[in-house]
């Protein structure tokens, strides 16, 4: 029986302003930032194993985690895991602890 009552002209003539205003703003804000340049995405091919600058930035890095290596190389995680377990693989680091969430490597040697 209540519900909601029927606007009067001058409110709806207001509600149409404001809303167009609000599209022109949000236009406004769109066009800006797309002459600014975006940030950049993380890529989905992790770095090569056998470059050796990369390598020698890793051997630099304390503590290797997923999470770091990820960040430092602007990578995906997944990416990141993929590549600290070709490490692993090819002996460069170690497993030093982990479970099925994270795992920590230290380099080898």
């Amino acid at each position: 029986m209540g519900g909601k009552k029927k606007l009067s002209l001058k409110q709806m003539e207001r509600a149409q302003v404001k809303k167009d205003e609000e599209e022109r703003e949000k236009k406004k804000k769109e066009k800006g930032t797309s002459s600014v340049t975006k940030e950049k995405r993380p890529s989905v091919i992790p770095p090569d194993v056998k470059n050796e600058k990369i390598v020698g930035e890793l051997k630099k890095m304390n503590v290797l985690t997923p999470y770091a290596v990820a960040s430092r190389f602007n990578i995906r995680m997944s990416a990141a895991k993929d590549f600290l377990e070709q490490l692993e693989q090819n002996g460069m680091i170690q497993l030093v602890s982990g479970n099925h969430d994270i795992k920590i490597y230290k380099t080898a040697g």
